[in-house]
């Protein structure tokens, strides 16, 4: 990559997150944004070369200050590109018609069992064509990155038979190829039972471990392999061989755990030593506890819960027992219709109890580390790419005070400005 260095410059708050690419922030570190006042970033072939002040910066660089491309931060918030680390971007369809039946009472696996749910959503996703899901995906992705998102994780499970879910990878790669937003990808054909095997669910979860897992890692279209472990749909148990089976293909495991009651799933997050362990509304006292020990990332999902009318995860508790903690907007047209990542931070102050420095960390580094990008993004710091949002707010507690809004003013992605509002 080449082309004019980019100065990022006088920012009332830059916030670097400095020295956490190796592992996760936990505990009290997830409030230590390592802010500076005044700063600047100075980018060169889209890394990050100096940060500091703004006079730390320019006294660095000297008189190659007049061959950059200069973004005026004055006045305003610079933070890392925002990271969404749990959605399902891939797929086709809509179900708001599912929305009027909540608000009349219908519970998501009553929607599910009745042929709604993943069913509907798998149906619409088979019917379409790799075009369509395209398309389709591709204006998600420009949402996301109007709302400061430079990096998201999408998975698969949309298709439930080998040639679907291929499909959706295929397309998640394709638009990670296109798109200035990075894709990151979940192989995840373990979403739910097809209605053919309802009554005999061992011969699906076969299918998964010989046909799925091999063909997705023998064309290298998946990092993770993720599983619904719940009652319903994947016990423990099955859920365990899927994910095993996975390492032994080289896709690491992540685990959508203990959304709708305590069923063993932050335990064996942390028995297998999953990446993260996704939704953990229900999760034990001492799933809680196997996850910290491990140095599991909990995901958590509060649009979703917010959507489904459910009691949310409860954030305070796992930051302060020592679980590193990130958030998701778990982007999906059922339970999470939603590609504000902005939104589901505002939710995590206001309902969960976190605090609006924990928040940015959990969407920023932590978030990073949930899909092992730690060590390149999710903060400011030399070396790293250049991901870096500037928002139209002069410290990092508006981001969460002005509730509901969309503070984004520009995105730069790999040193160059992907976004700037008019």
């Amino acid at each position: 990559m080449s082309g004019k260095p980019l100065l990022i410059q006088k920012a009332a708050q830059l916030v670097t997150l400095k020295g956490s690419s190796t592992a996760p922030l936990r505990g009290k570190a997830m409030e230590d944004l390592h802010i500076i006042e005044d700063g600047s970033v100075w980018v060169e072939d889209g890394i990050i070369r100096s940060v500091g002040t703004d006079a730390q910066v320019r006294e660095q660089v000297g008189s190659r200050l007049e061959e950059a491309e200069v973004v005026d931060a004055a006045g305003r918030l610079v933070t890392p590109g925002l990271v969404d680390p749990h959605t399902h971007l891939v797929f086709a369809g809509s179900r708001e018609n599912e929305f009027e039946m909540r608000l009349q009472g219908a519970t998501y696996m009553e929607i599910m069992e009745a042929g709604g749910g993943i069913h509907a959503t798998t149906s619409a996703t088979r019917q379409a064509d790799e075009e369509q899901l395209y398309q389709e995906s591709r204006r998600r992705l420009d949402q996301f990155l109007r709302h400061g998102v430079t990096t998201v994780e999408a998975k698969s499970g949309y298709g439930l038979s080998l040639e679907h879910e291929l499909k959706q990878l295929k397309v998640a790669q394709k638009l990670n190829r296109d798109h200035p937003v990075n894709v990151v990808s979940t192989f995840m054909g373990a979403h739910a039972i097809p209605a053919a095997y309802k009554e005999r669910p061992d011969e699906f979860v076969e299918q998964v471990i010989r046909e799925m897992i091999p063909e997705v890692a023998r064309q290298k279209l998946a990092e993770f392999n993720d599983v619904f472990c719940e009652r319903g749909v994947f016990t423990p148990d099955q859920s365990r061989r899927i994910l095993e089976a996975g390492k032994e293909y080289g896709l690491a495991p992540k685990i959508h755990a203990d959304e709708i009651e305590p069923y063993g799933g932050a335990e064996l997050a942390a028995q297998v030593g999953a990446v993260s362990a996704d939704h953990l509304l229900k999760a034990s006292d001492e799933g809680i506890r196997a996850m910290a020990e491990a140095g599991v990332v909990a995901v958590l999902l509060p649009g979703t819960a917010f959507f489904l009318m459910a009691e949310m995860a409860d954030g305070r508790k796992m930051v302060d027992a020592g679980v590193p903690v990130a958030l998701s907007t778990d982007c999906n047209p059922g339970s999470s219709p939603t590609i504000s990542l902005p939104l589901i931070m505002n939710l995590g102050c206001l309902k969960m109890g976190m605090t609006p420095a924990e928040v940015l960390t959990a969407t920023t580094i932590n978030a990073a580390h949930a899909i092992r990008r730690g060590h390149e993004i999710g903060s400011l710091e030399a070396g790293k790419k250049a991901d870096l949002v500037v928002f139209d707010v002069p410290n990092y507690m508006g981001l969460q005070y002005h509730y509901g809004s969309n503070h984004t003013r520009t995105v730069i992605k790999d040193g160059k400005v992907v976004y700037e509002r008019d």
